[in-house]
């Protein structure tokens, strides 16, 4: 189950207890979810029942309890489904789950994360002059857009979208000196009211640039691909040919199967080092939602760092490859599939930035 999916079935729970009279209330349009705060556990957990206590003139316990109850009726997904605190909701995702995401990602490709969050939405920006309002507002339009909004700039703006300029001593110049890549992770990184990085470190190639990283992660994850090629070990292509997210289309073959489901797999067909990266990847959809509602493309940008982070720490823990004399398994090839589920995060976010996603760095 991923969490697109769990919050569906939190969804569809609300609408059974409304609909059979065990809760009164109107049904929310989404249950958004998170990880579980100091006092929870599991997986995910979800304050939905906090929100429907007051209409339904109940305590947030009972509805959580309601919502357990109903949950448990159709959730071959779940493990465990706690309350704790005043009412939240605790998810422990069975195993397999990661297999499942991973193979989500594959089939969806640079479009893993959109949505409908906001269709029949409409929202018209104004257009910018400034460099940084130009960026910022490409950025936001692409998220929106995303997420099912019809959103577009002109005339008779529906909201506009405030953001600290950059001096005009420093914006002269900045797309010429940095280059488009850069300059728009610099102008895009920092949220709107805090400063724009516009120095030359934005170009350092080492882990102390946040973008280098991302760019690097991504470019890595492609390498990992044209290597478990050259070794024989299969990824999870077959899903789609719209998951390559660029030209190097000879890393795999075309009869590649989907990841193999282990008995855990965090600490199982992954390996112990794999959890953050499946939690980063799981979290991108929630992420890109919620940047699309703010209106905050940083948000993405510092996701993509956390997913960067999650998959480098990944691939020097758990050997997506075979090493010497060692043979292609089951869990190279699930973890090379994880790999590719990662690059392709970090592409389609770079993306949604309007920023290059390079196969070699």
């Amino acid at each position: 189950m991923t969490p697109a999916d769990l919050s569906s079935t939190v969804l569809c729970a609300v609408r059974r207890a409304v609909d059979g009279g065990t809760l009164a209330g109107p049904v929310p349009d989404s249950v958004p979810l998170a990880r579980p705060g100091p006092g929870g556990s599991g997986d995910y957990a979800t304050s939905v029942a906090l929100r429907l206590a007051g209409p339904a003139r109940r305590s947030p316990r009972d509805v959580a309890e309601i919502l357990r109850t109903e949950i448990l009726r159709a959730a071959p997904g779940l493990t465990r489904v706690d309350v704790t605190g005043p009412g939240f909701l605790n998810f422990t995702l069975a195993p397999g789950s990661g297999a499942g995401l991973v193979r989500d990602v594959l089939g969806a490709g640079l479009r893993y994360g959109h949505g409908d969050a906001l269709a029949g939405r409409t929202v018209v920006l104004p257009p910018a002059g400034d460099i940084r309002a130009a960026v910022r507002t490409g950025a936001v339009l692409r998220l929106l857009r995303a997420q099912g909004a019809d959103a577009r700039t002109g005339a008779g703006a529906t909201e506009r979208l405030p953001v600290r300029p950059v001096p005009p001593a420093l914006a002269g110049d900045l797309l010429a000196r940095l280059g488009r890549d850069a300059a728009h992770w610099g102008l895009l990184r920092p949220a709107a009211h805090e400063r724009a990085a516009t120095g030359d470190d934005l170009l350092v190639q080492h882990a102390s640039n946040p973008l280098f990283t991302v760019r690097y992660a991504h470019a890595r994850s492609r390498a990992l691909l044209r290597n478990g090629a050259d070794l024989g070990v299969p990824t999870g292509r077959n899903t789609g040919r719209n998951t390559r997210h660029d030209t190097d289309h000879d890393a795999v073959g075309d009869d590649a199967t989907g990841p193999d489901t282990g008995p855990d797999d965090a600490t199982g067909t992954y390996g112990p080092g794999a959890r953050a990266l499946l939690d980063s990847i799981g979290d991108h959809p929630g992420v890109l939602a919620a940047a699309a509602r703010h209106r905050a493309p940083d948000r993405v940008a510092r996701h993509l760092e956390r997913t960067a982070e999650a998959f480098l720490h990944f691939q020097e823990t758990c050997r997506p490859l075979p090493a010497g004399d060692e043979k292609p398994s089951a869990a190279h090839r699930s973890r090379l599939a994880l790999a590719e589920a990662a690059g392709t995060v970090l592409a389609g976010g770079l993306t949604l930035l309007g920023i290059d996603a390079p196969a070699h760095l």
